[in-house]
């Protein structure tokens, strides 16, 4: 049996929900925390920044990353030091590519370089991985996040490349990859087996950490009951 004891990886909360993340931060398992666009309309937030600086009032001890939102990269840079500016525990998310296509790389390093503390998203190649991690090496600390769910929602086992990426980003001192989409709680335990520094995962996903050991036997239990109890107080006949 696995146990969260033998966890060496950095467990991240994914998410925008301000309940979520207010109970997270409380949780002694939870080491910090991502956000993007995309969560935060699903979340329904209003104001971005105002968002932001309800979040960091009380994430003061643990990192967070904030993602720019711009396709310009003089706009994107413009974005990022504001928001590097926010807190030192923040760190900017920098997309590997605007929506063009065009790479991130020259503005990764400069922002890296000028002291902002960056994570490298959407990233899915092995390609990308080397071209953000020569882009961030000697800069300040910074994360390379690769969406290994998203891989493996391709019917690819991302396993192999995220092996591969551990090496890539680990010959760097200051920088740390950073396993994103998680489909299932496995993957945290894949993640640290393969030397990730940090995995990052929404709330449905570390809610199974409880059951993390759980006796199969007992489980099998209590999925039949759970069976068996549905269909009665349906009250379904045959």
């Amino acid at each position: 049996m696995r146990s969260i004891s033998e966890l060496k990886i950095k467990l991240f909360a994914d998410g925008a929900d301000k309940a979520q993340i207010l109970q997270a931060q409380a949780n002694p398992l939870i080491r910090g925390f991502t956000t993007n666009p995309t969560l935060m309309r699903a979340a329904d937030v209003k104001d971005y920044e105002t968002f932001a600086h309800e979040v960091l009032a009380v994430v003061t001890d643990k990192p967070i990353s904030f993602e720019v939102f711009a396709d310009e990269f003089n706009e994107m840079e413009r974005q990022a030091h504001k928001i590097a500016g926010w807190a030192e525990n923040v760190y900017v998310k920098i997309p590997v590519t605007n929506t063009r296509r065009e790479s991130s790389t020259d503005l990764i390093r400069r922002l890296a370089h000028s002291g902002v503390k960056v994570n490298v998203t959407a990233i899915l190649t092995l390609g990308q991985v080397s071209d953000a991690t020569a882009a961030l090496a000697g800069g300040a600390p910074s994360v390379v996040s690769v969406f290994a769910g998203r891989i493996a929602d391709t019917g690819l086992d991302p396993v192999p490349m995220m092996t591969e990426a551990a090496k890539i980003v680990s010959s760097h001192a200051g920088i740390e990859l950073l396993w994103a989409s998680p489909r299932e709680l496995l993957n945290i335990f894949q993640a640290n087996d393969i030397g990730c520094h940090i995995i990052t995962a929404t709330d449905g996903v570390l809610s199974k950490l409880k059951i993390v050991g759980k006796d199969l036997d007992e489980y099998s239990l209590e999925t039949v009951k759970m069976f068996y109890n549905d269909a009665a107080h349906s009250g379904y006949q045959l």
